[in-house]
Parts: structure tokens; sequence; C-alpha cells
């Protein structure tokens, strides 16, 4: 079965979680999409702050209820990622919210250190693999994205790869090159959502966000403008690649300690 996803690439309002929420509501409702799965950057309700004593919601927070008042009004799952307090730990979360109100979440591996990332948050540990119309998803927040051994599609595990992210516009080069590597070498496809415009901290966003096929070539490809995007996925095309070209058979084993 063909999967349909939906990607927001908007500006952000700085540390302000209620007029995001509000903002990414109006643009769904400009747009009702029909879809399967509507895909929301890093830290879709602040931008990318270190700030989580004064902006980290509970792990069952607004931001939570909200996804899933708006995946049960698209019928879609929604996703992106949050700053979440969870016991003593901050953590950036993304969270999969699924129609029906149920939930799992990702606790973002890789934390920026050049941003000080890991002076504030806490790395999470575990890998999260999901399931929609008989799609496997493995979703990954930004700077993962530089990390090809924790991005690996072992043994086939999933269909498609998933970034949310806030990635400056300097180092746009990379993010687009990284996605088609991560699509052509884990024979997936690939979604990369990012924002534009410009955060608290003087840091301007060229978007970028793409759809890969798993061959690398774009299905959609987008720059400095705020757009709702959906665009299909091809079940056959991907099964018949596979097939055709089954290079993950000849993939190094390996395991992480």
């Amino acid at each position: 079965m063909d999967l349909r996803v939906t990607i927001i690439q908007t500006a952000l309002h700085w540390q302000d979680a209620s007029a995001n929420r509000q903002m990414f509501s109006e643009k769904l409702a400009a747009n009702k999409p029909a879809t399967d799965l509507i895909v929301l950057p890093e830290m879709f309700t602040t931008g990318f702050s270190m700030d989580a004593p004064g902006l980290a919601e509970e792990a069952e927070g607004p931001t939570l209820q909200w996804m899933k008042e708006e995946a049960a009004r698209y019928s879609a799952v929604l996703t992106g990622s949050v700053i979440v307090k969870d016991g003593d730990n901050y953590f950036n979360r993304l969270y999969w919210v699924r129609p029906d109100g149920t939930h799992e979440h990702y606790n973002k591996r890789h934390l920026f250190r050049m941003a000080k990332e890991h002076h504030t948050y806490t790395a999470g540990k575990e890998k999260l693999l999901v399931e929609l119309k008989g799609w496997s998803i493995c979703p990954l927040v930004c700077y993962d994205l530089r990390f090809p051994v924790w991005s690996r599609n072992t043994q086939s595990q999933y269909d498609l790869l998933l970034y949310v992210a806030n990635w400056p516009k300097p180092r746009a080069n990379a993010w687009s090159t990284l996605l088609q590597a991560r699509a052509i070498e884990n024979l997936s496809y690939v979604v990369g959502v990012n924002r534009v415009g410009t955060d608290g901290n003087g840091h301007p966003y060229s978007g970028d966000s793409a759809i890969i096929h798993p061959k690398g070539y774009h299905l959609l490809e987008t720059h400095e403008v705020e757009g709702v995007h959906t665009v299909t996925l091809s079940r056959q095309e991907l099964t018949d690649f596979r097939e055709a070209f089954p290079a993950h058979l000849d993939a190094d084993d390996f395991t992480l300690i």
C-alpha cells in the first residue's frame, strides 16, 4: 500500500509554544491534507533553544494533547520534536502520535555539541521503529543525520527514514547531501523536514526540506519558502528496486554496544 506524507516547512515563533501550535493548526486547516503522515520540524513549538528549564513541557503536556487533537482531526499520524522534562532530565523528544491518541516517542541521541545541546539535554539510548499502513518507519532528529551507523537500515528494518530538523543555512549543503546519501546507502525513502526564517539567536535557516527516492533522486525539493507539501510514496517501486538491486544482502554485520 502506498503512503501519503505531508511535510510543513515554515518559520517558527521564537520560544512561543502557543503561537506555534496555533500557526500549525492554521496551516493544516488551510490545506486540509488528505494524508497518512504529517511531519513537523525539530522543536516545532520553540525553535532550537537551550532554555529547557524555561520552556520544557511535562511528558503529557499541552503540545502532546494538541498533537492528539490534530492527528484525530486529519486521521493521520502527526510527528515532530519538542522540549520535554521527564523526571530529572530534559529531552529533545520526537513524538509519534496516532489518530486514536496512542503515541510513542524517540529521544534525540546525537546532541549538537557546537550549540552545547549536550550540556542541557540527555541523549536518548533507543531507536524507534513504528508501523504505518504496512510501512516500517524510523524517525530521527536533526544532528542524527550525520551519523550513518545510527541511521543504518540493519537487515532492512525500515522502509522510510525520517529526519526532523532545525538545520542552519550555512550547512545546507551537508543537509542536502547527507539526506541523499542516507537514501542511497539504506535502500529506503528518506524524508527531511527543516524550518525557514531566522531564530532568536540570529541563525538563518533555508529549509531545503526534501523527500528522496531510494535511488537517491528527489520526489520533492524545497528551498527558502514556507509551504505544505504532500507526496505519495510507492510501495511497489521500493519493492521492485530492492529486488533488482539487493545491495542490503551484502551489508556488513555489526552490533551497537
